[in-house]
């Protein structure tokens, strides 16, 4: 690279830096697009909108059909937000909250009027019109009118579906053959729907007739049927915009509930962390980026530099790209970039251990350099694209707070291979270009002793397998003592809901400094959640289920601190957020992505007990980090989730690392080498790697403990103990039981 353009390169990274840095900060439009501040926030960071449904009719619903329309609610307020959360209140009510809005009555319209949904047929049996179209809607759709009540039509056999024999009915969109774009809707049907719908567009085909899908009160639709339909799969056709096509398909899931819901009353609710979780969560982060940038330069002199500055470039882009994209922010979505910034860090670390190396190696700077990014590529690509798999599986397959994770996770993981493979390389070439040549400003690696790790692989199993029998024992004893294994927080065990009145407008950092340490004195319990109704001096607390002691205590204390009025203090059991359906989603989800892991590292280093070897190592942290929280009885909830998938995506890719040095000492190896000596000589070369990038992302962590409230705290917690087990395992424990795996199975060893 000639000295001019490697100027030119630095005045464009210096211009782009600091405009992306004014649209992070500042936002561009009069809406400020791009910046911090506009990122859409989850109800755990700035709250939104809550709407409470009651089911209609005199009889106590049953819990099947509550949980059935729990799931199906949850399945479409996910098109609001991935973070939207649908929940039981009481015996018959639902609770949806949705974030980031706060025009509750364009929710109530566009969601609709959860009910009943039927199939009509054009004629009853003896020949009578059930409906006729009078007109044409401002849409463009007819309107009908109906000749028959929802009774006499049920009395003579005319309904032929309901809603619930729908499973599933989605907008979509296709081109025709003159390549114009034409929107339809697709429905699919249950096992029992197909039968009755092979039957019923039997009938009405031979008699070319139409079927009416009714709801809410009028005929929405009332398409010609084209053929009889046998295989439960149909399409809604017509000149339809994608719009009416979405709203038609949105109406139709909706009216496929077993319950005929009414809404009781909506409001707009603030942040369930509280508003200080954002301030703390931006200070740990400042503080963290801050040490972080003096380690890498303190260690790695002028690539400390460069990658400190791709580093801050990383930051901008992805406040940038998490507004571009639309993207909903949680906590648990804050692990995902955590986790990206630990990734980002260990590529400049594997690259610059490489580039040290060369250079003791005798090679010029300018050749170290491109060495050291050659041999780096394969260990950061595989461990990146290994994350990434896992990103989009749970993307695709998770629901809910997973959803979430995995967005941050994998916009971060190609944000993080960007910055340290395109941009850092540019700087480190650019600076040597420009005459900062010397070796002294590099480093070098020095020449360190081979640890016989895997000599001690006993004293290592038998550790792991201690920590992991010790947190089954004490799961048996929680729940033996309390009846429950791990201390569950209300998103999944459910929990009660208290609403205060105070006598004033009480700001929310207020409640969280005065009122929230006295209701967790009570409670014995950190996980408190807070939101505000907007407009008014009424407050929620959602907190474990409390006994008649514990409420009548609750009351109290509100009643004599702060002067609440004890005739508005309300409390409701309410159910947990995350579903048994969710709870199948995510281990689908988790099951289907170390699988699909498994099978691209077996396919990358052409050894299955490669990917055998991460798998169970990747469990081994998980056991490890369960019984961490059954010790210290750290709450279980969403961020349980989110942290267990982080402690994932960090351990494979800390496997990887080491795997990737073994790969390649294996093609070099002499033929008196043994194998367990170049597996130690490998880890000890990757050593270093392994515990700064441990130590940088530990910080990330470390400061969010440090600087957030409870709740963050119990997020953070559990996060540093799977980063030091993360740590533990790639280097103490996964080159040994490589080992053993090809002595076990030798048959199938790699040539």
């Amino acid at each position: 690279m000639k000295k001019s353009k490697a100027i030119i390169i630095l005045l464009v990274f210096v211009l782009l830096l600091g405009g992306f840095g004014y649209t992070a900060a500042v936002g561009l439009g009069a809406d400020g697009s791009g910046s911090a501040a506009s990122i859409n926030l989850g109800l755990d960071l700035e709250g939104g909108v809550s709407i409470t449904y009651q089911a209609v009719g005199e009889e106590e619903p049953s819990k099947e059909d509550m949980d059935d329309t729990i799931y199906k609610l949850q399945k479409r307020v996910e098109g609001y937000s991935t973070e939207a959360v649908v929940y039981q209140e009481g015996t018959d009510r639902i609770n949806i909250e949705i974030p980031g809005v706060s025009d509750a009555n364009a929710i109530l319209e566009d969601l609709g009027k959860p009910g009943s949904l039927y199939f009509i047929a054009e004629h009853d049996a003896e020949g009578n019109l059930n409906y006729q179209p009078v007109g044409i809607r401002e849409d463009g759709s007819y309107e009908y009118s109906m000749n028959k009540t929802i009774e006499e039509l049920e009395a003579d056999g005319s309904i032929k579906l309901v809603g619930t024999d729908v499973k599933n009915a989605q907008a979509k969109g296709y081109k025709d053959q003159m390549q114009n774009n034409q929107f339809v809707v697709e429905l699919t049907m249950t096992e029992e729907g197909t039968t009755k719908f092979a039957d019923a567009t039997t009938q009405a085909y031979q008699k070319g007739e139409s079927i009416a899908i009714y709801y809410d009160g009028s005929i929405i639709s009332a398409p010609n049927v084209n053929s009889a339909i046998t295989d439960g799969q149909a399409q809604i056709t017509g000149s339809f915009t994608y719009e009416y096509a979405q709203q038609l398909a949105s109406t139709i899931r909706i009216g496929g509930l077993k319950l005929e819901l009414e809404e009781l009353h909506s409001k707009i609710v603030g942040a369930q962390l509280g508003e200080e979780a954002i301030s703390t969560s931006i200070k740990a982060a400042a503080v963290g980026f801050g040490i972080i940038v003096i380690f890498m330069i303190a260690v790695y002199y002028l690539s400390g530099v460069a990658a400190s500055l791709a580093l801050g470039l990383y930051v901008e882009l992805i406040i940038i790209l998490l507004d571009g994209f639309d993207i909903t922010l949680t906590l648990p979505g804050i692990a995902g970039i955590i986790l990206s910034i630990g990734m980002a860090v260990d590529a400049n670390v594997i690259i610059f251990a490489r580039i040290r190396e060369e250079i003791a190696k005798g090679k010029t700077v300018k050749s170290a350099i491109d060495i050291g990014y050659k041999k780096a590529t394969s260990a950061i690509l595989d461990g990146n694209v290994t994350t990434l798999i896992a990103a989009l599986v749970l993307g695709v397959l998770g629901s809910g707070t997973i959803k979430g994770f995995a967005a941050t996770l994998a916009l971060g993981i190609v944000l993080s291979m960007f910055t340290a493979m395109v941009v850092t390389r540019l700087l480190m070439k650019a600076f040597y270009a420009i005459g900062l040549q010397s070796p002294k400003l590099y480093g070098t690696a020095k020449e360190t002793k081979t640890v016989q790790f895997t000599s001690k692989k006993t004293v290592f199993f038998g550790i792991s397998i201690a920590v992991i029998v010790a947190g089954f024992a004490f799961m048996g004893v929680n729940k033996a003592r309390s009846g429950g294994a791990l201390n569950y927080s209300l998103e999944f065990v459910g929990g009660t809901s208290t609403n205060v009145t105070f006598n004033e407008d009480m700001p929310l950092a207020d409640i969280d400094a005065t009122v929230v340490p006295l209701i967790e004195q009570i409670t014995g319990d950190g996980n408190v959640q807070t939101q505000k109704i907007e407009g008014t001096n009424e407050v929620i607390f959602k907190t474990r289920s409390l006994t008649t002691a514990e409420r009548e205590t609750f009351k109290t204390s509100m009643v004599d601190n702060f002067g609440a009025d004890a005739e508005k203090i309300t409390t409701e059991t309410i159910s947990s957020t995350i579903s048994n359906e969710m709870k199948s989603d995510a281990i689908i989800a988790v099951v289907v992505a170390t699988l699909c892991m498994l099978v691209y590292i077996w396919l990358r280093f052409k050894d299955i007990r490669f990917g055998a070897s991460s798998v169970i190592a990747l469990i081994h942290d998980v056991l490890v980090v369960l019984a961490f929280y059954a010790v210290v009885r750290v709450s279980v909830g969403t961020t349980f989730i989110a942290c267990m998938l982080t402690i994932v995506g960090y351990s494979i890719n800390a496997t990887i690392v080491i795997f990737d040095r073994i790969r390649e000492n294996m093609k070099n190896m002499g033929r008196k080498d043994s194998l367990e000596t170049m597996v130690n000589e490998s880890i000890t070369q990757t050593l270093s790697r392994s515990i700064f990038t441990s130590l940088t992302t530990f910080i990330m962590v470390a400061a969010l403990y440090a600087f957030g409230v409870s709740s963050v705290k119990e997020f953070a917690l559990p996060l540093m103990a799977g980063i030091l087990c993360g740590t533990y395992s790639s280097v103490c424990i996964t080159g040994a039981l490589w080992l053993v795996l090809r002595k076990v199975f030798p048959q199938k060893a790699a040539s």
